[in-house]
This record gives C-alpha cells, structure tokens and sequence, in this order.
C-alpha cells in the first residue's frame, strides 16, 4: 500500500490523471511495474556519470506509459544531481525547420531546465549563480583568500579559465565559453541588465547577429543549425559546475511523422542520426538523450523513422529477438509491455487511497470491487489492444468520485447503470487519422 500523501500532492496527481497528463510531482505514490525499463534507462544515467553518453528511444501507444517513464526518469535524475532538460515536440517545435523550429525545440528545452532544487523549470540563472559562487568558496578555502584582498579576483579568474579549459575543444566551445565570461564579469559589477542579456543569448532568443552585437558585443549566435552543438557545450560545462550530468528529453515524435513533406521530415531525421552517431562514436560526453513515440512514427516504413534507412539499419530489432519473441533491454529502442493484471490492481489500489486521502474519507472497497472494475475494462471490445492505463485510471478516478457521491451505490451498481461511462479511446481515433494522413479527393 501506498505512505500517507500529503494533500496538496493527491490533488496534485489526481487533477493531472483526470486530465490525461502526467502529473510533475507525486508519481512515487502511483508508480507501479516498468521494472525493467527503469533498470534499463538507471544503467543509461550511471554511463553518463562515468563519463559517457546514451541514447534512447521510448515507445509505446497512446497512453501507455510513455510520458510517465519519462517522468519517472527525470525526477530519479534530478536526485542524483542532473540537470534535466525536457520538450514535447509539436508543428512549431522539431528538431530542423525553415522557419526555427529546431531552433524553438533549444528554446524550450533551456526554459524548461531543471535541478532538485528547482525542479519546474527556469534553473539555468541558479546555475550560473550556483557556478560562481562554488569557484568563489573554491578560492575562499583552496588560498584562505578574502573578497576584499586584490588577490581574490585574479585567483577566480584563474578558476573560471580552468573550468572552460575544457570546453575549448568541442564545436563553438570557444564562444559559449566567452559567454560565461561576459556573465561573470556583469555578476562582478552587478550589472543585472548585462546579465539578463548574457541569459538571453544562452536561451536561444536573439533572433540576428545585429541585435547580438548591439547588445553584446560579439556576433556569435544559437541558430537553428547549431543548438545541439551548444546542447553538447551545457552538458560539458555542467559536469565542470559540480553536476552530476544532463539529461535531454524530447517527447511526441509523432510530430515529425506528421509532418507533411518528405524532404523536410528526412531532414529531422537526418538530424536524429547525427544525435545518435555522436554518441555512439563517443563525440558527446556526459550526456543522456531519450526520445518518445508510438510505434507508428518509429516504424512505418514510408513516413517514420525507419522511412530513414540509415536509422532504420541502426535501431531496428536483431533477428533473434524479432523472430523468438524475446526483449532486449540494451538495444536502442525500449517498447513497453502492457501492464500486467497484477500490475494494474496495485495501480487502482493505489488511486483509492489517495482519493480517500484527498477527499477525507475512509475506502471502503474490496478486493472485489476493484476486480469487478479490471474486468469491467479489459472484456471490452477490442481491450487487448486499444485500452491503456490512462483509459483506466481516467475510468476508475470517474468511478470513485460516483462512488464518493453515490454512498448508497455500490461500485457494481455503477458499473452495470449509465451513470458511468468509458473514457474516450484516442488511439484509435489517433490511428484512423495517421492510417488516412495522406488520402486526398
């Protein structure tokens, strides 16, 4: 059973499962099966402590886990001191587009930077600030220097330089070091005004070399072409901040599946396989990269990733496992099984009891109730293949607020009358729209 739930999180949870999304906080309370993807995807993050890097593609259906798995990473992550970025992608966010859509995804990845101790997002300000003054307090004890001495700023300059002595190596490590530079010679004169537009440049929002150099004072830029160049760059600088990594998380592929025209769906594509060759040729260091998507935008051969065969040669299944059935963990491409029945008993459990728990009120269901819901679900037409737990958990927080209001009713009542009704199923809604994408009268 589940600890008791503070109930700013029970609300919290339960708000973001009515609503079909993942909630941010609180997923330790509902979190069941996924042993071995998580086991999979922890080893990912102890390669990129050591020093490495990983990439991993995450897919499953509509509701099945995907974005929770996600989620459940970059809160383990945050606690083993990562920096977690994280972006869905959409029309106006993919990875390359003629009108800065590579550009928006770097955008909104750096808006959403996240610690432990600022995990919604906004970090990147705490972690310059957290970097100068850990050089300052390196310098306090490593010299037994004081601010006010003369000595003191030579001794953190010198620290600064050898904390981006190792970013002069990699692909416009020189500029971005430069940038740091400029933000900690404002933070030294509290220029705030220069700082926030040092800030600016790193996310991403100067739009021309012109207003950069009005501004700055250089003419260096992130532009759609090199925001993952500076991504690698972060992740570099991070570990030399004290971090223990950085993890990128990018969501909802089916974004580039959709997208209308060949050339510029191959180019994102194109744009993937440049991601994953770097690290599988060791060229990013201390960096984890996990993409999402269904099964549909990873496979079919004319609009999906594997329409791209250089990708397609790199991350589809061995023969053994194709033809015997088996899974393997290690490969690029994690497909997750359905829950089992098991599985999704603890997971009802769990929800009445933090339904109870936000509601105040005792859970007075039984082991047959909660069996008399699962079966209720899955002998649905066409269950084995279109009903997913956000179906059921979206059908079972339904049935306890009946219940909750309906004290008088018990759970098979309301199941067998027409006051309960399914949640709607979005994936084959969601098939039928790709299945007919191209179709034109």
């Amino acid at each position: 059973m589940t600890n008791k739930i503070p109930k700013r999180i029970a609300n919290s949870v339960m708000n973001s499962l009515r609503g079909g999304v993942v909630p941010r906080i609180g997923l330790e309370y509902i979190a069941v099966g996924r042993k071995d993807e998580i086991e999979a995807l922890l080893s990912d993050v102890d390669m990129v402590i050591s020093g490495g890097a990983s990439f991993r593609f995450i897919v499953g259906k509509y509701g099945s886990g995907k974005s929770f798995l996600l989620q459940t990473i970059r809160n383990y992550t945050m606690e083993k001191n990562f920096v977690v970025l994280d972006a869905d992608l959409s029309p106006e966010r993919r990875l390359v587009g003629n009108k800065g859509q590579g550009l928006a995804t770097y955008r909104e990845l750096v808006k959403n930077m996240a610690t432990r101790t600022k995990p919604d997002g906004g970090a990147l300000p705490l972690i310059l600030e957290k970097w100068l003054s850990g050089i300052q307090s390196a310098v306090l004890l490593e010299y037994n220097l004081s601010p006010d001495e003369p000595e003191f700023e030579a001794a953190v300059n010198k620290k600064v330089l050898e904390t981006l002595n190792s970013l002069d190596g990699m692909v416009n490590g020189f500029d971005f070091s430069r940038m740091l530079l400029l933000y900690r010679s404002a933070s030294k004169d509290s220029d705030e005004e220069k700082k926030a537009r040092v800030l600016k440049w790193f996310k991403g929002e100067y739009a021309t070399k012109t207003e950069v150099k009005n501004e700055l004072g250089v003419n260096i830029l992130i532009t759609d072409d090199n925001w993952y160049d500076y991504l690698k760059l972060f992740a570099g600088f991070l570990v030399g901040a004290g971090y223990g990594g950085m993890l990128v998380l990018i969501d909802e592929l089916v974004n580039l599946f959709k997208i209308p025209h060949t050339i510029a769906r191959q180019y994102n594509y194109e744009k993937i396989l440049t991601m994953y060759n770097d690290v599988l040729q060791g060229k990013a260091e201390h960096i984890g990269i996990i993409m999402g998507g269904t099964p549909q935008c990873i496979e079919d051969s004319h609009k999906g990733i594997f329409s791209y065969e250089a990708l397609k040669s790199r991350l589809e299944e061995g023969r053994f496992a194709r033809e015997k059935g088996y899974r393997d963990m290690l490969s690029p491409i994690i497909r997750l099984a359905p829950l089992s029945h098991e599985e999704l008993f603890v997971l009802v459990e769990k929800l009445a009891l933090i339904h109870g728990e936000l509601y105040d009120y005792t859970v007075k269901l039984k082991q047959e109730d909660y069996l008399c819901f699962l079966q209720t679900e899955l002998s649905r037409v066409g269950a084995d293949s279109k009903v997913t737990p956000r179906e059921i958990i979206r059908d079972f927080i339904e049935l306890l607020n009946l219940s909750m209001q309906n004290k008088d009713t018990d759970i098979r009542t309301i199941l067998g009358g027409g006051n309960f009704t399914f949640a709607e199923d979005r994936i084959g809604e969601e098939a039928i729209h790709q299945e007919f994408a191209d179709f034109e009268l």
